[in-house]
């Protein structure tokens, strides 16, 4: 909606001024967004004035209009609109502000308000609580942007699907707040992709049941994939392992990732632990151990290593995991190497 044709446009002096006595650094403005500053029309003052109202102090004011200079091109009407809006999810003034400061670019977006209004009470409805929608209007705000028909649409899919594999009326809410709630990007699919990719499984002979643990397992992400990119993955494990369909899809079962990560990616992790001199038995064993980054493994071999335990002999089963489960699994062999081999109960020989 601003021109960025900056070729015979001056810098608005007004706005350089109001910007300089809230202690904004402009030299950061001119270098990042500099047609901001060549716009005839800015509301520096009232906008910093919103701000203010707020709790926002004068660094914060500060930080936020050089994080978002576009912020003073909006109307005090259309930000004093974004404000109320907000206040429907946050606990209070003093929350709101501490989002702001730290996702201005989501706030200041108001070229969508009605959506987004709409889009809230939709999800409010639906029974996701406030925390969770202020969590997606700063990190995927763009799921707001859509027409509320085109999320409701999206969300009727999941459930028309979810209890023609034979999930329960009971648990459907409780699965698709789950669901949207480690995975809000679900909604910029559409229908007709969720269910291709649905029909894709069911064609590869996973039962409705194994369907639903997919889904569950893989939060939703199956529905950012193409049937062409999945079916490439499983014929790259499927030759890998040199394994049956049905070997395919236990292993599919155990580690969706076979099925999430593209054929370059699951190439580069798996030469990245031949080279570690790990076998591919041991990885069709253990295949989670194909989530891991090949920098993640190198390190986790490193360190398993300091403590002479031999990956090669070993179960891959100490590289698994989060951070948190592979330095419990790396504590407990520790201790075991540090523990005196001494048993209490044997017989103490003497000299007569």
């Amino acid at each position: 909606t601003y021109t960025t044709d900056t070729k015979s446009r001056e810098e608005n002096k007004k706005t350089i001024e109001s910007l300089y006595r809230l202690s904004v650094d402009i030299k950061k403005i001119r270098r990042l967004k500099e047609w901001v500053l060549l716009q005839d029309v800015a509301y520096v003052k009232e906008i910093a004035g919103i701000l203010q109202e707020m709790g926002a102090d004068e660094t914060a004011v500060a930080n936020i209009l050089e994080r978002c200079p576009e912020a003073i091109l909006h109307t005090p009407a259309e930000i004093n609109s974004q404000r109320a809006l907000w206040q429907l999810v946050c606990q209070n003034e003093k929350q709101l502000i501490k989002l702001i400061e730290q996702f201005p670019e989501s706030f200041f977006t108001t070229e969508y308000h009605e959506n987004q209004k709409a889009n809230i009470l939709f999800f409010q409805e639906l029974g996701l609580k406030n925390n969770i929608i202020t969590r997606f209007l700063t990190s995927a705000p763009n799921i707001f942007y859509n027409p509320v028909e085109k999320n409701k649409n999206v969300i009727e899919t999941l459930q028309r699907n979810y209890l023609s594999l034979g999930g329960s009326d009971a648990n459907m809410k409780i699965w698709i707040l789950k669901l949207l709630s480690q995975n809000p990007f679900i909604l910029l699919n559409t229908s007709t992709a969720i269910q291709e990719n649905l029909e894709f499984l069911q064609k590869n002979d996973f039962t409705d049941h194994e369907v639903l643990q997919l889904l569950s397992k893989l939060k939703g992400f199956i529905f950012q994939l193409t049937s062409t990119t999945m079916q490439k993955s499983m014929l790259f494990s499927k030759n890998v392992f040199k394994c049956s369909d049905q070997e395919l899809k236990q292993l599919v079962l155990k580690c969706p990732a076979l099925l999430y990560y593209s054929v370059p990616v699951l190439e580069e992790r798996l030469e990245g632990l031949l080279k570690e001199g790990i076998s591919v038995a041991q990885i069709r064993e253990t295949p989670m151990v194909l989530e891991l980054t090949t920098q993640i493994v190198q390190y986790r071999i490193k360190k398993l290593s300091a403590l002479g335990y031999d990956i090669k002999s070993g179960t891959l089963e100490n590289l698994n995991g989060t951070k948190k489960d592979f330095e419990v699994n790396y504590g407990k062999i520790q201790s075991k190497k540090e523990r005196p081999i001494f048993n209490p109960v044997a017989p103490i020989h003497t000299e007569d």
